[in-house]
């Protein structure tokens, strides 16, 4: 469900057409709905807590980091879910309170977990033992006692691209399982640690509930041993991962996700926290895109745009699907490929299907952009990144504007001895 719809023969963002935003700020452009991503956090909300069982939702930040976005959801009431002392910062800045925010990610750097320590955040998800080695010191340094949970690695691999299965053995992420009750011993035993529960999160775009429900069948296990051992366990941080639909994919319902969760969980009686990120925002936002050329080969037909694997570069990374619609209702469909200005193959958004037969000068739209778009976003060849445009109802606000091209280099240095050269 979105709020991306033709009135009068345009698309428009709410009640505000994508055809103004663009002569106004330009293309590319990111687009996203106030009301799409707001509906979304108190629809997953509502999941758990008509089903009995409140969450805390901490919205992903690695999805959209924009401070708008990360403010509209913690009006909601959402948290925040950051793996990195940046995205930490940005929670804060943006009004997450440090008791809402989840510091998870499996490379944290002393100094970043000491800055979650300053800041009184929730919980750490530790994924590497050694991190507690550090959460330790800084602790005893801060006269803290630091809540720590152990991400545990259930070795539930889901169908999904190789690059977001989390929750395999063979990947980076996690304590591995037959660990898991050592360290928590270990960290109960700290006069400067206390563990508040276990993490678990197996991927992303899944799109069947099996995977969940296997996951933390087996965490529900480990809470039961850990308990039968004499140590607390009162929190469960379930992750994220449902998948959103981006073409003809049917991902089970928030409604579904929540009763699988709470079947596997319940009675243990645990606080429940969940990460979700791209259910939240994908459908949320557009990248708004104008024609530059047309051009026909003996064996294909191009449509080139003016944004490039640098402004969205989920096809290129993962082969990702992103439908392509025309802003101006009634255009014909034609076989093309849509690609970009970046000097690269694979600098495509659309390859081999039917997109908008439009002509020169005119708008499509790459949809369901809003979750790692602008996010993974760079300035490859040299290219400013993408403004960023929220939309609530007939009013648009720019959220983050282009940037300056002189910008890019401001901060570079040529030697003295390249001058003189």
């Amino acid at each position: 469900m979105h709020h991306f719809n033709y009135r009068d023969r345009e698309l428009c963002a709410e009640e505000v057409p994508l055809r103004e935003l663009a002569e106004r700020h330009g293309t590319p452009l990111f687009v996203y709905s106030h009301a799409t991503l707001v509906r979304h956090v108190r629809r997953y909300q509502s999941a758990f807590g008509d089903a009995g069982h409140k969450a805390l939702i901490a919205f992903s930040v690695k999805a959209n980091p924009n401070l708008a976005i990360i403010r509209a959801l913690a009006n909601e009431g959402a948290g925040a879910d950051v793996v990195s002392l940046g995205e930490l910062e940005r929670a804060l800045a943006a009004g997450v309170p440090p008791e809402r925010i989840v510091f998870a990610g499996v490379g944290k750097r002393p100094d970043e977990l000491r800055r979650g320590v300053d800041a009184g955040i929730l919980q750490f998800n530790v994924e590497v033992e050694a991190e507690l080695d550090h959460l330790e010191a800084a602790g005893r340094d801060l006269g803290r006692v630091v809540p720590v949970a152990l991400r545990v690695n259930p070795d539930v691999t889901p169908q999904t691209h190789d690059y977001i299965r989390t929750g395999g053995k063979v990947n980076k992420f996690g304590i591995p399982w037959e660990r898991a009750q050592a360290v928590y011993a270990r960290a109960a035993a700290s006069p400067h640690l206390e563990p508040v529960g276990l993490a678990c999160h197996i991927g992303s775009q899944i799109l069947t509930l099996d995977p969940f429900k296997q996951a933390l069948e087996r965490v529900a296990g480990l809470v039961r041993e850990l308990r039968a051992a004499g140590l607390s366990v009162p929190r469960l941080d379930v992750g994220g991962g449902l998948g959103v639909r981006y073409r003809d994919e049917i991902p089970p319902s928030l409604e579904d996700y929540a009763a699988t969760v709470i079947d596997a969980v319940a009675d243990l009686g645990c606080e429940l926290v969940c990460e979700p990120g791209r259910v939240i925002m994908a459908n949320a936002g557009v990248l708004l895109t104008r024609v530059l050329y047309r051009k026909e080969t003996a064996d294909k037909r191009f449509l080139i745009v003016d944004q490039g694997m640098n402004d969205l570069s989920r096809p290129a990374l993962y082969g990702a699907y992103h439908e392509v619609i025309a802003v101006r209702k009634g255009a014909g469909q034609m076989e093309a490929d849509v690609v970009g200005p970046i000097c690269e193959t694979g600098d495509f958004l659309s390859r081999g299907g039917s997109v908008p037969d439009v002509e020169p000068g005119e708008l499509i739209c790459a949809m369901s952009a809003g979750a790692y778009g602008r996010s993974m976003s760079s300035n490859y060849n040299t290219r400013a990144r993408a403004p960023e445009v929220l939309v609530r109802g007939a009013e648009a606000f720019l959220i983050r504007p282009r940037e300056v091209l002189s910008d890019l280099w401001a901060k570079e240095e040529i030697p003295e001895f390249l001058r003189e050269a």
